[in-house]
């Protein structure tokens, strides 16, 4: 296996671990104090992501990679994942697109942005009508 392969491969296991939400598997693949940038944040430590792959209350339900490039240490991903509101059986698709750096097969370091407002609002969870500024 080359090491795009092996970058790529790991990528793809953090993925499913949103769908399958087995810790072991990410702790295989993500370092322990990963940093993470995003949604106006900068945080670090693999807790956190390990908190969103449990989210407590919502299921994913189905993912799909719609858009995967890789080049040296980095893997860029476009994905759609379908998630489940437990409480209630609503569901809706939440778009995102990250951008992982690599070392040794494990995730160090990611940037990325999702659709938050979209998943919430599909989720009955903010209002349908557009926010008035």
């Amino acid at each position: 296996m080359t090491e795009r392969e092996r970058i790529v491969e790991a990528v793809r296991r953090y993925l499913r671990t949103f769908v399958t939400r087995d810790l072991v598997e990410l702790r295989a693949v993500v370092a322990e104090d990963v940093r993470i940038y995003g949604s106006g944040r900068a945080v670090r430590g693999r807790h956190f992501v390990e908190q969103a792959v449990l989210s407590p209350g919502l299921t994913v339900l189905d993912q799909q990679i719609v858009d995967l490039f890789a080049a040296e240490d980095r893997v860029v991903v476009s994905v759609a994942q379908s998630y489940r509101r437990d409480a209630t059986g609503a569901t809706a698709v939440q778009s995102a697109c990250k951008m992982y750096r690599l070392a040794q097969a494990r995730i160090v370091e990611f940037w990325g942005e999702q659709d938050l407002y979209g998943l919430l609002r599909g989720l009955g969870l903010v209002p349908d009508e557009p926010i008035r500024f």
